[in-house]
């Protein structure tokens, strides 16, 4: 624990669905769900608007879509996504050498070895010109946790949501601590609460209460001795810059059970081929090679294999995960499939096996009309067109909430598609509200088209922090105090 409150935890609020908000000006202030829009799609983030109906994260959409049937229902543009984020964490490594990412929308930066804080005022008024800096870069919002460890940053910066910024005094954690669930602690999922629940302990102070020996009884030692140190607010925990991945992974699910044995065969080689994609553009290779089964009755099976050395051949790992399928029954159907690789490695073992169509294996496959790539969204786009509908061929040609241009009408975004229609709304982050238009699936005018960014003039922060104003924060919060605008 630090004496003073130094290491920052930045949360984006609402990230994916703010970042839809803030591109769309008819969709400010009103309920927005971003996710999977199939039947089986899930809920990525949901705006403050749709949460007050009820939505969140990882709730199934047809859930969703019962509880906010108004809402914009739209699928990620992680593009969009990946360049504010890029723009987050510039800011923040102008502020710190240490800043430990967590996602694309929250991390860890320690104030103190940037030398921008070294107590409770200058860690405060370094977090209200962050706040300050990436609205005006970005145009969107973050909340800002200060705490003297990382497991308190984290929680002050979920007190200060929505916008908001929170801090806690040293010393001050015990008492912070005790009326909280247990389930905030990290580490503490649902079964573990579940089972902390049974034996009578529901809150921080019960863990606190009990002692060490009875949590190591409870749930063994080495995660028993650490819960009983953060139940006593005790985090030594640095901030890490580089987290080193500990596998790469590429999953589908889909919207009907898969049953044929040739197209499941088919999935897992595509699915293998992404894999190898996303591991070489992480200048890596992997030893162990894992296969993901989800079947109808939703029991999931995993199978690995283990290879004489690191690869990134998509020959190898591509056969490997077919050898791994034939071990496992998919008789009643799969509703999901997934292939990774786990072992890496910074250097591929050449000799490993002969290695032949590597650069040419990636380049056709993922060129091959029978077998495109899946988009960025998670949607495989690879069904064969013959089992398609038209509705089903529309809604991938032209995913909602995508970017469109017209010949005639300029930049706009996909509202809907289907009965060989797709309708646009016109209109441009920080424009006004656009005029809606509908079209052929096959208008020639009309083509798919880059995010265009959130804010067109951002103010140039190419000096940061030094160049900043004046935080205009009031005094110093108390322990889980806010402050906001």
């Amino acid at each position: 624990m630090r004496p003073a409150p130094t290491i920052l935890h930045l949360d984006m609020d609402a990230f994916y669905a703010s970042a839809e908000q803030a591109a769309k000006p008819s969709l400010r202030g009103k309920a927005v769900v971003v996710g999977g829009l199939g039947p089986r799609g899930v809920v990525a983030t949901a705006s403050y608007e749709a949460r007050l109906l009820g939505v969140h994260s990882a709730m199934p959409t047809a859930q969703a879509r019962r509880l906010a049937p108004n809402a914009a229902y739209l699928v990620p543009r992680f593009s969009l996504y990946r360049s504010v984020s890029e723009q987050v964490m510039e800011l923040l490594g102008r502020l710190s050498p240490l800043v430990e990412p967590l996602s694309l929308d929250e991390a860890f930066v320690d104030l103190e070895a940037g030398g921008v804080a070294d107590d409770a005022v200058s860690a405060q008024e370094t977090g209200e010109r962050l706040r300050t800096a990436i609205r005006e870069v970005t145009g969107l919002s973050g909340s800002v946790g200060l705490a003297g460890s990382k497991m308190l940053a984290k929680i002050a910066s979920e007190r200060a949501k929505p916008d908001g910024l929170a801090l806690i005094e040293p010393g001050t954690e015990r008492e912070l601590l005790a009326p909280l669930s247990v389930r905030t602690l990290p580490g503490v999922g649902p079964a573990t609460g579940d089972h902390l629940r049974r034996a009578g302990m529901t809150t921080v102070h019960d863990l606190a209460e009990a002692g060490e020996a009875e949590l190591v009884r409870l749930v063994g030692k080495a995660h028993g001795h650490g819960l009983y140190r953060m139940a006593l607010g005790l985090d030594d925990r640095p901030v890490v810059a580089e987290r080193d991945a500990k596998s790469v992974s590429v999953e589908d699910t889909f919207d009907v059970d898969l049953h044929d044995r040739v197209r499941v065969r088919a999935e897992v080689e595509r699915l293998a081929v992404r894999c190898v994609e996303r591991l070489r553009s992480a200048d890596r290779s992997g030893r162990t090679v894992v296969l993901k089964v989800r079947r109808y009755d939703f029991s999931t099976l995993t199978r690995s294999e283990t290879l004489r050395g690191p690869t990134d051949d998509p020959t190898v790992v591509r056969e490997a995960a077919a050898r791994l399928l034939e071990a496992v029954d998919t008789t009643g159907g799969v509703r999901l499939l997934g292939v990774g690789v786990t072992g890496l490695a910074d250097f591929t073992q050449e000799d490993l096996f002969a290695q032949a169509a590597d650069a040419r294996e990636l380049a056709a496959r993922s060129e091959s009309p029978e077998r495109p790539a899946a988009d960025e969204s998670g949607v495989p786009v690879d069904e064969e067109p013959a089992r398609e509908s038209a509705e089903q061929l529309a809604a991938r040609r032209w995913p909602a909430g995508h970017d469109v241009r017209h010949t005639v009408h300029g930049h706009g975004w996909v509202q809907g598609s289907g009965v060989g229609r797709v309708t646009v709304r016109f209109e441009e982050p920080g424009g006004p509200v656009g005029r809606v238009v509908t079209f052929r699936i096959d208008d020639p005018e009309l083509s798919p088209a880059d995010p265009m960014p959130l804010v067109r003039d951002p103010v140039d922060y190419s000096s940061w922090p030094a160049s900043l104003p004046k935080s205009r924060s009031g005094p110093v919060s108390a322990a889980g105090g806010e402050s906001r605008p």
